[in-house]
């Protein structure tokens, strides 16, 4: 069984802009403020439904994925370590965001590779593992090892989740695994919506450390940090 409370480090939008409204809404879950708001008119039949999974995480990025925290490590703990990632100057990743399929989800991506984030989310991996509890076996099982990859089984023994460094890739999800005419429907209606919203380029300019207290609670964003932004003379 899973230790409690777990934490996730995001990249959450701004709270209150376009783009955090557009997918608070979509949820139907505030994690900010850990409330429930309203759907928007026009979504598709079925659509608390189809949005149940990712309702329970909030709209946000994985950088870090949710973790217990090792013995002796504390939420103050991991709070100075956030606080001293996010002064730590960097390259800031600005991505031209998209609506997309990725793995049967649908989800909000960036339109083309970005070096500077997934170096970004590497060192998220990296620098905030000294805090991570180890896997439970049901932790380990919940990944399904047999299913992954020889290189996935490794990162999941060595950083508690497979999806890191090359398999690494961003998304805002949107909704839960969908399949057939309702994926191609649910995408063609996300993708009108979003290009409406006018969201062109997206800086991922921060970071959110976010809380969930019980199996069966919701994540909730317990903090952000603005990143430094590296001057041309401290790049390289």
């Amino acid at each position: 069984m899973a230790n409690f409370p777990r934490y996730a480090i995001y990249f959450a939008a701004e709270p209150g802009s376009v783009l955090d409204r557009f997918g608070v809404e979509l949820l139907g879950y505030d994690a900010c403020q850990g409330i429930d708001v309203p759907f928007p008119a026009g979504l598709p039949a079925g659509w608390r439904e189809m949005t149940q999974d990712p309702r329970k995480y909030g709209f946000h990025a994985t950088l870090k994925p949710p973790m217990a925290l090792a013995p002796g490590m504390s939420e103050v703990d991991l709070i100075a370590a956030c606080a001293a990632f996010a002064g730590t100057p960097r390259a800031i990743p600005i991505i031209r965001p998209v609506v997309d399929v990725i793995s049967g989800f649908v989800a909000i991506v960036p339109a083309s590779a970005s070096a500077d984030l997934e170096r970004l989310a590497a060192d998220c991996v990296r620098e905030f593992d000294p805090l991570r509890a180890p896997l439970t076996a049901d932790d380990r099982a919940r990944r399904n090892p047999s299913k992954l990859t020889p290189r996935q089984r490794d990162y999941l023994n060595r950083w508690g989740y497979p999806y890191v460094f090359e398999e690494f890739r961003f998304h805002m999800t949107l909704t839960g695994r969908l399949e057939g005419k309702s994926q191609t429907s649910v995408l063609a209606t996300l993708q009108h919506r979003f290009r409406d919203v006018g969201v062109n380029e997206l800086s991922i300019d921060r970071i959110a450390l976010f809380r969930q207290d019980a199996a069966d609670r919701r994540f909730r964003a317990i903090g952000t940090w603005l990143l430094q932004r590296a001057s041309h003379g401290t790049l390289g």
